[in-house]
């Protein structure tokens, strides 16, 4: 059994940074793709960022969504089954519940969430 082990999170003013990590703990073999969501209040979870591991493509690759071009930056730790989110500038409106995702061995795994507050 694969569990998601978040970490980070917390309240930051505009402007400021945080970083969150997802820990996969458990027998993984292959993972397709890793990625972060998130959910702010009233509205529908949203993709934020996904990584692409090497070996299903030339190197990894990441995405992002629009809004956190630039600001944003998801990594992996390979040997560690780790996968960080770092976000730098932050908005109020990044405040959301942030919520790490792997799809791996043709499982569906989601962390139970980090909230991320950005308020002055």
């Amino acid at each position: 059994q694969v569990q998601l082990v978040q970490s980070g999170g917390g309240l930051v003013q505009p402007g400021g940074s945080l970083r969150l990590s997802c820990a996969a703990q458990g027998s993984i073999y292959s993972i397709n793709t890793m990625g972060w969501y998130r959910q702010a209040p009233g509205k529908q979870r949203e993709l934020v960022a996904t990584i692409t591991p090497a070996m299903h493509t030339k190197g990894d690759s990441s995405n992002y969504a629009d809004s956190v071009k630039g600001r944003f930056t998801i990594s992996r730790d390979n040997a560690q089954n780790t996968m960080y989110l770092q976000m730098n500038s932050l908005k109020p409106e990044d405040t959301a519940v942030y919520y790490c995702q792997i799809w791996a061995d043709g499982m569906d795994y989601w962390g139970k969430g980090a909230t991320v507050t950005v308020s002055s």
